[in-house]
């Protein structure tokens, strides 16, 4: 496979959905994601792995159980494994997620939010 750069908002320009990742690359055993957010996301976790979160454009809130963290365009969190947590936005927010490829988007939780194939842009 011969590399080439990604363009992030032309992989954005592809979809209008809301918290549907899509897989853009991969690395190592992980996925590189990208989704459109917009509301409040459910409580989960992951119990096997961390993820990281980089905002490309809006505002998302990482909800935690003791805490509320504003991640801005081109910051990133990263949650460790084990850790509770609910994205939520006031505004439709693009993100970046850099995950194993084992994450399942709604972790410990089985919901209508719950995505097992994720497309690949």
């Amino acid at each position: 496979m011969t590399p080439t750069p990604i363009t992030l908002t032309e992989k954005f320009a592809l979809f209008d959905d809301h918290w549907n990742p899509r897989i853009i690359g991969e690395l190592n055993d992980q996925h590189i994601k990208i989704a459109k957010v917009s509301g409040e996301f459910i409580w989960h976790s992951h119990a096997e792995e961390d993820e990281l979160f980089m905002v490309v454009q809006g505002k998302l809130l990482m909800d935690f159980r003791d805490r509320t963290e504003e991640v801005h365009p081109g910051q990133l969190l990263v949650v460790p494994r084990g850790t509770e947590h609910r994205p939520r936005t006031e505004s439709e927010t693009w993100i970046l997620m850099i995950e194993p490829k084992s994450t399942l988007n709604t972790g410990n939780v089985e919901s209508e939010r719950t995505r097992r194939d994720l497309q690949v842009l």
